[in-house]
Formats: structure tokens, C-alpha cells, sequence
């Protein structure tokens, strides 16, 4: 399930304005890779493009090559909304439909794509995905309620069950914790470890121990000034980057010396 990326050369607009520049990475599958690095640099505006909802913002674009497994997802070919599919995302606040109930909210990706599911495949479907989502045991007994009725920290998860229920292949997650206590958290976190066995898993957070503590993989991202394009600076596994960076600036955020 899970699918290698491969980022080249890409430069990323708001109509002339480049706001990313020049970046290349591999994104490796069944891994976490974190994106750090201080507000303003890039990180969430990179992480759009990995699933073409950067396009959504009119006059945005990209130049260069965001590649799964070989397929260019900018092709001429490729349909934006497969690409969605593929490759979903969990956003930094909680956003269950807050008309639906925690049922349709799981449901609610899916049926935009099949709505000839029946109900029993349905009901199997809630339920795996809230059971990777470590939410079922929870929810089983209210699943007709608001999914909004629940606290942050279950929203989240209701969140990421409702992108894992239409099977992506790859799963973005911009700062899905910042709206949450400690001990929500550390939840999520727990489930980003036991989802990266299936899912390719790209995180942007603020957090440093965060990243030290969930991902294999860390690209500190800066940027050189106000109007100025962000980038890429280095990336490595986590270890190497939170004990020996090659660059001084990627030492010098970590510690809290900036940002």
C-alpha cells in the first residue's frame, strides 16, 4: 500500500511570487519523514503540493516533478482528485463535518467515490478504520452522534480515520497536533508509529521533539528573509539531524538558538 515519492527540482508559486524553491527529496514508503523549520519557510506549503491541494489557491503552481513510484503527479494525464485519493491529508485543527454524525464522518471520503456501498460493507469499513484509527473501542457505542461531540483529541482521530477509509497510499499531516493536550498528543503520536507500518507518512510540525520522537526521516526547511523563497536545507535520518546537522543554521534552529 504504502508508495516511495520522489521530489525533484520543485519550485512552488502563488501566481509570480516563488514561495519554495528548488527542492528534491525521496519520501520513503512505510516511514514517517518530518518537515521542520520556522513559520513563514514553506513546510505546509511543500506538504500541499505532495497531493495537488496547493492548486486549489488561485494562480498556484509548481514547476519541476513530484513523482509516486514513477508517475509524475502533475502529468497531463493525472487526475487531481485520484491524486487526493492517494494521498491523504489531516489537517492542524480537528474538521469533522460537524453535521454528520461519527459514522458518516469515517464514511463521508468514500462515498463521494462509491455510493453504491452497501451497509454491511459499510459498517465493516467504520469499523476498521476506526480501529486503526485507535478510536473504536471509544466510539462503538455512539457512532449515530456529531462527530463534533467529541474532545480534540478524538476529532484528530476521527480525522485520520476518515482519510485512511478511502485506502490511501501515502498520508500528509500539517501540525495535527498543535490544537491538542499532552496526553492527545501522545496518542496521536502512537498512531502515527503503528500507521507508518502500512502508510507512507509526511508530518509538519513546530514541535522538535515530536519529530525526534516519531519520524525516521527530518528536512529542515528555512528561509533567508521576508519576500525571499523558502528552502530546503538539508535532510537526513532523524538521528543524524537532531545530534550532528551539516549545516550550522539547522544546528542552531534545533537548539532554539532562532525560530
Amino acid at each position: 500500500m504504502a508508495q516511495r515519492i520522489d521530489v525533484k527540482d520543485l519550485n512552488i508559486f502563488y501566481s509570480d511570487f516563488l514561495a519554495v524553491e528548488d527542492v528534491s527529496m525521496a519520501i520513503e514508503p512505510k516511514s514517517v519523514t518530518a518537515f521542520i523549520g520556522p513559520s513563514g519557510c514553506g513546510k505546509s506549503t511543500f506538504l500541499r503540493t505532495l497531493n495537488r491541494m496547493h492548486e486549489v489557491i488561485p494562480g498556484a503552481r509548481v514547476e519541476g516533478t513530484v513523482a509516486m513510484e514513477g508517475v509524475d503527479l502533475y502529468g497531463d494525464d493525472v487526475d487531481p482528485v485520484a491524486v487526493r485519493r492517494q494521498v491523504g491529508m489531516v489537517f492542524q485543527r480537528p474538521n469533522p463535518f460537524p453535521t454528520m454524525s461519527i459514522e458518516e464522518n469515517v464514511l463521508a471520503g468514500v462515498r463521494l467515490v462509491n455510493k453504491k456501498i452497501s451497509k454491511s460493507d459499510a459498517a465493516d469499513l467504520v469499523e476498521e478504520s476506526l480501529r486503526h484509527a485507535n478510536l473504536w473501542e471509544e466510539v462503538k457505542d455512539r457512532l449515530a452522534k456529531p462527530g463534533s461531540g467529541l474532545s480534540g483529541g478524538q476529532q484528530q482521530r476521527l480525522c485520520i480515520a476518515r482519510a485512511i477509509a478511502v485506502r490511501p497510499q501515502v498520508l500528509l499531516m500539517d501540525e495535527p497536533c498543535s490544537a491538542l493536550d499532552p496526553i492527545s498528543t501522545l496518542a496521536i503520536e502512537d498512531l502515527i508509529t503503528e500507521l507508518k507500518q502500512d502508510y507512507t507518512i509526511c508530518i509538519v510540525t513546530h514541535n522538535m521533539q515530536q519529530a525526534a520522537r516519531v519520524s525516521d526521516r527530518t528536512g529542515f526547511f528555512n528561509i533567508a528573509g521576508t519576500g525571499k523563497p523558502g528552502k530546503l536545507i538539508e535532510m537526513d535520518d532523524t538521528g543524524v539531524m537532531f545530534s550532528s546537522p551539516s549545516e550550522q543554521a539547522t544546528e542552531d534552529y534545533i537548539s532554539g538558538r532562532f525560530g
